[in-house]
């Protein structure tokens, strides 16, 4: 009992539960939350990067199983940097975007080949790593300006929700509109999506600690009963199949390494900028977003010690490149953990361990639908909208800068884009008011880049994400 009580000791010392107000069984849930709304990555993340990886002598779903443990340790060494070296509570795992640009822009629309694509991957790390250790990306991201700092927790809220709403099937595209309510009384992932959605937020109401898990494995559980009993076909509300891991990755492991003996350097160097880029700018709004969520931030908006978490998705994205996965990235999804009261890298910590158990089950982690995870960003967005009242709507120079970063995150799905917005503007409006003294030189600079950049991708240079 004593060993057990000491144990607890050194680990509450350790992350410091008591400066942040928690606990073990607290932190351990939090994780737990994180954990199940980023779950979705271990079989997405495979999905899109086995679209444009290939290897000679195995079949696609062999190549999609080892991408599968790629991600899966790629994330775990990320999170252990964020939990033991950060101490803060935030999931990493290959990005979502980045991933897609990796896939079809780079390897199927350049005809790059995917060992040079993860080749730049490897390299857009190892400038992080260098950026980071010399406190350049922390600097930069401190230009932001303090209407965008305080901005973007609710556009990330506003992109949470509608993408959850879309996974749920209770939105659908629409080409008058371009979204519009799904014919919901004839879809049961829509209706048994709303169930789930509804007793989710009646617990969180009642402040029930866990509310957000509960509610997804009911959802799962549910579907499952419901399929199982005969009610809809199989493949409807639960998975057609549950397949196994492929732990044999030597073919993907290190292949990076034969990417650099394929360059056309002109390519390769607009690729890693690209890369670098929306990673720099989507890392930073996620973990200012989030941070803001959780109470991290400081009075000017700034999150102390900022170069730890920054130097977690730096060494991940390295080690991803050498698994052979795309960019590494902190979650959005981490907020969920956040809401159920994670504060320290223990609940990171338990975020890592989870995907560590994953390999062992991989085909019960599939069996959780993704319509059932995708309710957590639901909640999680309708309480990050809580951030709008740290903005003062009544100044202009807040107004634009702010309206336009929380607006342009949804319309865009990219974090990144919704930051651009807010950070160009900003310049713009306080010269027009006259207050350009109040502009620092690095924020000038900083739209500019943002400029350029957008007429890189956009322009028909090249294909942004």
């Amino acid at each position: 009992m004593s060993d057990s009580t000491g144990s607890n000791s050194r680990v509450a010392g350790f992350f410091g539960f008591e400066e942040h107000g928690t606990d073990l069984k607290t932190e351990v849930v939090a994780g737990i939350t994180t954990f199940l709304t980023m779950s979705y990555i271990i079989v997405v993340n495979p999905a899109i990067l086995s679209a444009a990886i290939q290897i000679d002598g195995y079949s696609s779903q062999e190549v999609f199983q080892m991408i599968a443990i790629a991600t899966i340790l790629s994330s775990v060494i990320g999170i252990l940097v964020m939990a033991l070296y950060a101490n803060r509570p935030f999931g990493l795992a290959p990005g979502m975007g980045l991933n897609a640009y990796f896939a079809f822009t780079v390897v199927i629309g350049l005809g790059v080949p995917w060992q040079t694509a993860l080749a730049a991957v490897f390299v857009e790390g190892i400038v992080f790593v260098l950026l980071t250790a010399v406190g350049a990306r922390r600097y930069i991201i401190e230009l932001f300006p303090e209407p965008v700092k305080f901005a973007v927790g609710a556009g990330i809220g506003l992109f949470l929700l509608l993408l959850g709403l879309i996974e749920m099937n209770v939105i659908v595209a629409a080409d008058a509109t371009l979204v519009q309510l799904n014919d919901i009384a004839t879809d049961p992932v829509a209706l048994l999506s709303l169930a789930g959605l509804g007793l989710t937020l009646v617990l969180y109401a009642k402040g029930i600690t866990g509310a957000i898990i509960v509610g997804i494995l009911t959802t799962a559980l549910a579907g499952w009963g419901l399929t199982l009993g005969g009610v809809v076909d199989r493949g409807v509300l639960a998975p057609e199949s549950l397949s196994s891991a492929q732990y044999d990755i030597t073919p993907l492991f290190g292949a990076f390494v034969d990417g650099f003996g394929d360059i056309e350097p002109a390519t390769f160097a607009l690729v890693v900028f690209t890369f670098f880029f929306v990673d720099f700018f989507d890392t930073a709004g996620t973990l200012i977003g989030v941070s803001q969520f959780g109470g991290f931030l400081d009075d000017n908006g700034d999150l102390p010690e900022m170069e730890k978490p920054l130097m977690a998705d730096a060494v991940g994205t390295t080690a991803g490149a050498i698994l052979g996965t795309s960019t590494v990235t902190t979650f959005v999804e981490s907020s969920s953990g956040v809401e159920e009261g994670g504060r320290t890298g223990m609940t990171a910590l338990t975020v890592g361990v989870c995907f560590l158990v994953s390999l062992l089950a991989v085909p019960l982690i599939t069996a959780v639908p993704q319509y059932a995870s995708y309710l957590a960003l639901v909640v999680v967005g309708l309480i990050m909208l809580g951030g709008v009242t740290d903005i003062d709507w009544g100044n202009s120079a807040w107004l634009i800068p702010s309206g336009l970063t929380i607006t342009v995150m949804p319309l865009t799905a990219s974090i990144a884009d919704g930051l651009a917005a807010g950070i160009v503007s900003y310049p713009i409006v306080k010269a027009s008011m006259g207050e350009l003294d109040d502009v620092r030189p690095g924020q000038w600079a900083l739209a500019v880049a943002f400029v350029l950049y957008y007429y890189v991708t956009a322009g028909g240079i090249i294909s942004g994400t």
